[in-house]
């Protein structure tokens, strides 16, 4: 995380904005909520589901995009993916025999693939932010190692525009 992101997303502007998204949310959650009252049966359980998963996905994008890490993103990835997973069975509730066998199924892979993904990306982001990490620190030796052929003043200018460049 940039320093500059961990500062928006400390500012009261910032607080703001989330705590506005989960409040509309929770509303936009309880007038879908409403409508389902007029259906019955397994209509009235994927209509529920549905508007559960809704804001579940609107809660879990503020608060990621409030605490802007990847463990953030991670975590909202992994709670759509369980919020569609129950949307997913509640319509294979109306299934029987095998249709809803292989229904469920299908839910269960879908979710596991979704699962899977969101920890093959933050396992891809953190290899290449400690890639990253690593280049910067070969490239300060190196131009470290250049200031040594330096002495006095000329070297001491040298080593501090690497320090400054490398962010040492």
């Amino acid at each position: 995380m940039l320093p500059s992101m961990a500062t928006a997303a400390a500012s009261p502007e910032a607080k703001a904005l989330y705590r506005n998204a989960k409040d509309a949310a929770q509303a936009q959650y309880k007038e879908a909520r409403a409508q389902c009252d007029a259906l019955a049966g397994n209509p009235k359980d994927v209509c529920v589901a549905e508007a559960k998963a809704a804001r579940v996905r609107a809660e879990a994008d503020a608060t990621a995009h409030y605490k802007n890490t990847l463990r953030a993103y991670t975590k909202a990835r992994q709670d759509i993916a369980e919020a569609d997973y129950a949307v997913d069975h509640s319509r294979c509730e109306a299934l029987t025999g095998n249709d809803k066998d292989v229904c469920i199924k299908r839910a269960k892979s879908t979710r596991t693939a979704a699962l899977a993904d969101a920890r093959a990306d933050k396992k891809v982001i953190e290899a290449r932010s400690n890639a990253r990490e690593d280049k910067r620190i070969a490239e300060y030796k190196v131009a470290a190692e250049k200031c040594d052929a330096l002495s006095g003043t000329p070297k001491e200018q040298c080593v501090s525009a690497a320090k400054t460049r490398f962010g040492y």
